[in-house]
C-alpha cells in the first residue's frame, strides 16, 4: 500500500496543495477494494490455484494451459481469471514487487484489466521507501503509459479512469507546478467518470475528496499559477471535500485510515472542533495493517495533541 511523509513543513503545504492526488497514493482500502470476494478466494484456497499463492513452485501446482506460437514453441500460459486472482491476492497481502512482476509479464497485453494493474503495481513500487530517485521516476512514467494504454484500450473501465487520474497526477511531479495545475481539470474529469461508472468504489470517493481539499488549501502563489492558466482557475471548498469523504465512509465504512484521517483534517478546516476529535480518534485508533496506516496514526495523534 507506502511512504506518504511529505518532508519539510514547506514542502509539505507545496505537496499537499498541488500532489492533488498525493494523499491517495497507498489507496488500498479494505478486502472490498477491487479484490477478489471472500467465496472467489475461498474457492482458489481449495483448488490447484492455491499452490501458487502459498509460494509452492509454480509449474507444479497450478492449472495450466499449453499454447504453440508460432507453430513451434510452446509456452504455458494461466487463464486470465486466474492471474487476476493471483494478482488480487498479492495485492491484498501488499506484495507489491511480486505483484509486480507477475503483472510485468502481460505488459504488452490488450487487455485493460491486466494494464490498469499493472499501472497501479508500478506506482506502489515507485513508493516503496527503498527504491532510489531514477528508479520512482521510471516507474512513476511507466505506470503512467500503462494506465494510459489501459483507457485506450476500454474507457468504460471505472478503474482504467482512476488510475489514469493518479497516475496522471504523480507524472506531473516531475513536470513541474504549472503542468501540474494544468492536469488538473483532466484528473478531476477522470475521477468524475470513474465514480459514474462504479458508484461503489469508495476510493475513488476518497481522492475526490482529497483533489477538492488540496484546492481549498491551495496556497495564494500556486492560485496565482492557476489563474494564468485558467481562465476560470480551479477551485474548491472544504465542505465539497467533506462531502466526497463522507460519501466515501457511507460506501464502504472505515474502508481506510487516511479517510478518517481527511475527515479530521477537514473538520479542523471548517472549524468544528468536536467532529474533527471524532474522525481523528478514529484514524489514531484505526488497526495498522500498512506503512501508511502508522503514518497515519503518527499524522492524527500530532493533530489531537495540537486540539489539545
Amino acid at each position: 500500500m507506502y511512504n506518504h511523509i511529505y518532508g519539510a513543513m514547506a514542502g509539505a503545504a507545496l505537496r499537499r496543495s498541488v500532489l492533488f492526488l498525493s494523499g491517495a497514493k497507498g489507496v488500498r482500502g479494505s478486502n472490498r477494494f477491487y479484490w477478489t470476494t471472500l467465496r472467489r478466494t475461498a474457492t482458489a484456497l481449495t483448488s490447484g490455484r492455491a499452490a501458487f499463492l502459498l509460494g509452492l513452485p509454480l509449474l507444479s501446482c497450478l492449472g495450466y494451459k499449453a499454447y504453440r506460437v508460432h507453430g513451434s514453441a510452446v509456452v504455458y500460459a494461466l487463464e486470465k481469471e486466474e492471474v487476476l486472482e493471483q494478482a488480487d491476492y498479492l495485492y491484498s497481502c501488499a506484495e507489491t514487487e511480486k505483484l509486480y512482476q507477475l503483472l510485468l509479464q502481460h505488459k504488452d497485453s490488450d487487455d485493460a484489466q491486466f494494464l490498469w494493474r499493472l499501472a497501479r503495481a508500478s506506482h506502489d513500487m515507485s513508493a516503496l521507501p527503498n527504491m532510489r530517485a531514477e528508479q520512482k521516476k521510471q516507474l512513476t512514467y511507466e505506470a503512467f503509459e500503462y494506465s494510459k494504454k489501459a483507457l485506450e484500450k476500454d474507457d468504460k473501465c471505472f478503474a482504467a479512469h482512476k488510475w489514469y487520474a493518479v497516475c496522471l497526477s504523480d507524472v506531473g511531479e516531475y513536470e513541474g507546478v504549472k503542468v501540474k495545475i494544468g492536469n488538473s481539470l483532466i484528473i478531476r474529469d477522470h475521477l468524475e467518470k470513474a465514480v459514474e461508472l462504479n458508484p461503489k468504489d469508495a476510493t475513488s470517493y476518497h481522492i475526490l475528496g482529497y483533489w477538492c481539499f488540496a484546492f481549498a488549501e491551495l496556497p495564494w502563489y500556486q492560485r496565482k499559477v492557476a489563474a494564468v492558466i485558467f481562465a476560470s482557475p480551479p477551485a474548491a471548498t472544504y465542505e465539497e471535500a467533506l462531502e466526497f469523504f463522507l460519501k466515501a465512509e457511507e460506501v464502504d465504512p472505515n474502508f481506510y485510515s487516511k479517510n478518517l484521517l481527511m475527515l479530521g483534517k477537514t473538520y479542523i478546516g471548517m472549524n468544528d472542533k468536536g467532529k474533527a476529535l471524532f474522525y481523528l480518534t478514529k484514524a489514531r485508533d484505526y488497526p495498522a495493517h500498512t506503512l501508511e496506516d502508522k503514518e497515519v496514526h503518527k499524522e492524527a495523534a500530532e493533530l489531537l495533541k495540537k486540539l489539545g
